[in-house]
Order: structure tokens, then sequence, then C-alpha cells
């Protein structure tokens, strides 16, 4: 696991440097980022059930799991994702949390809506995708997402969820979104969103998602190669992500100092 995260390095500094953030200077670069990424919100949750299903215990009768400390960070997780509590403290999801705080800055949430409710069938999904009317960067980290699931080997979802799903992304955001939010923006919403994911995720999240892994891999060579070099495309496909909203960003900006 050391060697898969020193090796991933690279990557990552891409993901902390990239040239996206200093793009996003107001609310309407805002609406551009939140377009694209609410679908990254949305997909991990199925990474994350995907991980639910195969390593607690949810059979009937019921049995004991074979790894407690695996089913504690993931339900764990599962109960912070999917049963958070939004600032007047009522339980909500997370991806309903950002919903919400995107539509606060004047995001119309319609159309998103109405494509994920298309997407609800695993066997055709990469289909349906190819169907929506969203860019196609985003259409590609979709269903980058799903043919990992598809595979169905635990070990590459986990270490798709562990590697390709950083904390350091909200970081990076707020002091973004708080300088955007100072010029009397309606805002509140989404730094609670991040700051509140930084919070339910904590520090231990990161390690426990490591032993995970560690565990389902089991020294096993194959698996180790594979969750290698799944995390590296799942990495790039953060990236290729964050490449295709920086350029219609640009390409917005341009076209509206042409007009």
């Amino acid at each position: 696991m050391n060697n898969i995260t020193r090796n991933l390095e690279p990557l990552k500094d891409r993901l902390r440097n990239h040239s996206l953030y200093s793009k996003i200077k107001d609310v309407d670069d805002l609406k551009t980022f939140s377009n694209a990424h609410v679908y990254a919100v949305w997909d991990f949750m199925s990474l994350l059930k995907f991980l639910q299903v195969n390593l607690t215990s949810i059979s009937i009768p019921w049995f004991p799991s074979k790894n407690t400390s695996t089913s504690k960070l993931i339900n764990e997780i599962v109960a912070g994702e999917e049963t958070d509590e939004d600032q007047k403290g009522q339980p909500v999801s997370h991806f309903e949390m950002y919903i919400d705080s995107i539509e606060e800055f004047g995001l119309n949430t319609t159309e998103i809506l109405s494509n994920l409710n298309t997407l609800n069938n695993i066997e055709t999904i990469e289909n349906d995708i190819d169907k929506l009317d969203i860019k196609s960067y985003v259409k590609d980290f979709l269903k980058f997402t799903f043919s990992v699931i598809k595979t169905g080997k635990v070990h590459e979802v986990a270490s798709v969820f562990t590697f390709g799903r950083e904390d350091l992304i909200p970081d990076l955001f707020i002091p973004l979104i708080e300088g955007i939010n100072s010029e009397n923006n309606d805002l509140d919403k989404l730094i609670y969103y991040f700051k509140r994911h930084i919070e339910v995720d904590g520090d231990k999240h990161g390690p426990m998602s490591m032993e995970m892994l560690s565990y389902l891999c089991d020294n096993d060579p194959t698996k180790i190669s594979e969750s290698a070099l799944i995390a590296e495309k799942a990495l790039l496909a953060r990236i290729s992500l964050w490449d295709g909203i920086e350029n219609e960003i640009k390409q917005r900006k341009n076209n509206y100092e042409k007009a």
C-alpha cells in the first residue's frame, strides 16, 4: 500500500496544483463547476454501496462479517454520507445536501435530477449515460466509475474508493468559495457542505480505507498490481474531469467577451 501511495503522488500533485482552482472567480464559474461535479458527488455512493453489499453483513439470516474493521469503516461512511445532518440538524444525504447548496446560488437542478433518474439499470448504464445531454468529459467520468463496479472485483472498487476520492479537494475549494461568498452571494450551504464533508470523513477514514484495501489484496501480487493500476486510472479520470470543467469555464468566458 505504501508503494502504491508513493507512486500516485505525482498524479495527486497534479490534482492539488490544478489550474482549475484559479479559474473559479464568480458564481457563474461555480455553476459551471457544480453542474459537472454533481455527477461525481452522486456516483461516489454507488462505489460505497457496492462495498457495503460485498463487505458487510446484509444477508438474511444474518451472519457476522469476515472482517469487522472493514465493516465498521463502510457502515460509518454510509451513515455519514447517506444520513448526515444539514445546517438545521435535519437528516439528509450528502448528495441531497449538495443539490440544496447549488440550488441556493441559482443553479437549476431539474435536468441534473432528471438525468440521474434515468440511470437506474446497472446492466445498461454505459449506454444510458451516452444518451444523456451532458458534456462528454462528464460521461467519461461516470462510465469509468461504473465500468469498475461492473468488473465485480471488490479490491479494484476499494482502490478507486480509497485513492480516487480525495479529501484534499474540499480543502482546496473552501477558500475559493469563501472569497466569492464575501461578495454577498448565497453560498453558505455550499461552504457548509464542503466543511461537513471534511469533518465527517476525518483523519481516520483514510487509514481505515488503506487497511481495508490491504485486507482485500491479502498480499496477492495480482490484486496489488490491479489495485495500483485502477487507482492511477481513477486519478487520471478526476484530472480529466477537472480539465473538462476548466476548458468549459474558459470557453464560456471567451464567448462572453466575443459577444
